[in-house]
């Protein structure tokens, strides 16, 4: 585990006080419909690694197919914040650009991960 890091949305109606599981090592992006459309890559944090510091009642859940994954939004600026994962329901991934001080360029190469042909679909 890491120190916590600051995440926050586009308009700074939600902050979150957030402790990584592996620093930004866990950084992926998935090809899964929801995804691929939402773009941003996310790290890992354990189910308890998050801690709403502002913002808990602008922040909105979208859920669908099988309701594994958990997405959580800010309903003021629309910037996804974090899912409780589908690949692994015990962790959350956390919009990796929403952390404070991460430059985006700095990150690449970020690897992908195969969310079109997840198991739980066969």
């Amino acid at each position: 585990m890491s120190d916590p890091v600051k995440a926050t949305c586009h308009c700074g109606a939600i902050e979150l006080s957030v402790t990584l599981t592996d620093s930004f090592n866990t950084a992926r992006r998935c090809d899964c419909s929801f995804c691929r459309r939402r773009g941003a890559p996310a790290v890992s944090a354990p189910l308890g690694g998050i801690k709403v510091i502002k913002g808990q009642e602008a922040l909105r859940l979208y859920s669908f197919n099988t309701h594994t994954a958990k997405h959580h939004f800010c309903s003021v600026c629309g910037i996804y914040m974090y899912h409780q994962r589908r690949s692994n329901p015990n962790e959350y991934g956390v919009n990796l650009y929403a952390i404070e001080g991460v430059n985006p360029v700095d990150m690449e190469p970020i690897s992908w991960v195969d969310g079109v042909n997840h198991p739980s679909d066969t």
